[in-house]
């Protein structure tokens, strides 16, 4: 590829402004959708993973090996030491803030007469406020000078009869059998948006929690990073660290299926839109070229006449559909950007998802690979479109082009 065939294929692709501007529309209205499209799912993604992240999930939980498939059936069976020398070495982690020691509770919560059952975390609370950054609390949040205050769910509040101040009764049956139970005072409300999480969650002291299962450890250290992007480095160096059949080390997306799922899906649709828009520019481009085959058919004769080869011709036609493509891919981003940013200002108004109770206000979060992605689709196209124009023009007869338009 010479400066001589990019100056001449630059040159053929201002002749017929009206052609060229109606072909980078095309392109520049793709590269912005899938732009937008693409920057939505990818606010979706953050949204979720940090939504998970900061209700309570943290960026790595650890626990005993199959606690979470048979942990349920004997919970004190998969009980973590606490104090150990292998909580020092979590603690001392690269990245790691903070480390928030559960214990998984569940049982019978009354006040009154009513009497429903409840599945609780005993937590850390100042560790927990660091790791459950957005929990939404209606009151005071659990505090390590009140020992016996707890959070309830609004659900479950609402189906007890209780408010903020209440009292209420946490009743649980004991590892070595029998039953234990505590009377709590209600410190607040607390919602995380999934209805059926909030019509049966209870949050107390890691302390309270103890007392009530009469235990000491606990069943989960929850450790909140720096920074998600050190979620693989931080796993990686706490696996090499802790042996395999004492403790499991879990990432949020390890944990989280559902996030998981979700960028299947979405990424599948994302990868759909750039195909359908791909070939929409790819039809679009195609007819473009052929026309100016067509016209320029005597130009081409002349070409090959004073001695320009086959392969110069299709090379001069690929360079023209590359130019167009950068050109609209270029145009596109920047137009893409503007779109996007005057969309995340004004917001995308989104309705509660399945199981929520509460909606949320979307944006468009642009990554570098999205971006390059768009581009490369761009330029890639019409690079595919002016294939079959290219090898068109480059098999004419020199003899019938030059006589072509005479």
């Amino acid at each position: 590829m010479s400066v001589f065939q990019i100056k001449l294929a630059s040159r053929n692709l201002t002749r017929h402004h009206t052609r060229t501007l109606v072909s980078l529309a095309a392109i520049i209205f793709g590269v912005a959708a899938l732009l937008i499209a693409g920057g939505f799912v990818e606010w979706i993604f953050w949204a979720i993973r940090e939504a998970a992240i900061q209700t309570g999930l943290g960026h790595i939980q650890i626990s005993r090996p199959g606690f979470r498939e048979s942990g349920a059936a004997d919970p004190s069976a998969y009980l973590l030491p606490p104090k150990s020398p292998e909580l020092m070495i979590v603690l001392g982690a690269p990245h790691v803030e903070v480390v928030d020691e559960r214990l998984l509770v569940s049982g019978l919560a009354s006040s009154g007469e009513t009497t429903v059952a409840f599945f609780g975390e005993a937590v850390d609370p100042a560790a927990d406020r660091k790791i459950s950054k957005v929990l939404s609390v209606d009151g005071k949040n659990l505090d390590p000078a009140n020992p016996k205050g707890v959070l309830v769910g609004r659900g479950l509040a609402a189906v007890l009869g209780i408010k903020q101040g209440g009292r209420i009764t946490l009743l649980v049956n004991l590892p070595g059998g029998g039953i234990n139970a505590v009377e709590a005072d209600v410190a607040g409300l607390f919602s995380i948006n999934s209805k059926a999480c909030d019509d049966s969650a209870v949050r107390m002291p890691i302390a309270l929690g103890r007392e009530l299962l009469r235990v000491q450890g606990s069943h989960l250290w929850v450790v909140g990073l720096s920074d998600t992007k050190h979620t693989d480095e931080t796993v990686a160096y706490l696996r090499a660290r802790l042996p395999k059949s004492l403790f499991e080390v879990s990432s949020w997306f390890e944990i989280s299926d559902f996030y998981r799922k979700s960028v299947t899906l979405l990424s599948r649709q994302v990868d759909v839109v750039a195909l359908l828009i791909g070939a929409i520019i790819v039809l679009g481009i195609s007819n473009t070229l052929m026309m100016n085959v067509l016209e320029r058919t005597g130009e081409i004769g002349t070409l090959m006449a004073m001695g320009t080869p086959r392969r110069g011709i299709l090379r001069l036609f690929m360079i023209e559909g590359m130019l167009l493509g950068a050109l609209g891919g270029l145009v596109g981003l920047l137009f893409g950007f503007t779109l996007a940013q005057l969309l995340s200002y004004v917001g995308i108004p989104m309705p509660p998802p399945p199981g929520r109770t509460e909606g949320y206000s979307a944006q468009i979060m642009l990554t570098f690979p999205l971006t390059l992605g768009a581009f490369v689709m761009a330029v890639a196209s019409t690079t595919v479109a002016s294939l079959y124009p290219a090898f068109k023009a480059s098999r004419l007869p020199v003899v019938d082009a030059l006589r072509h338009n005479r």
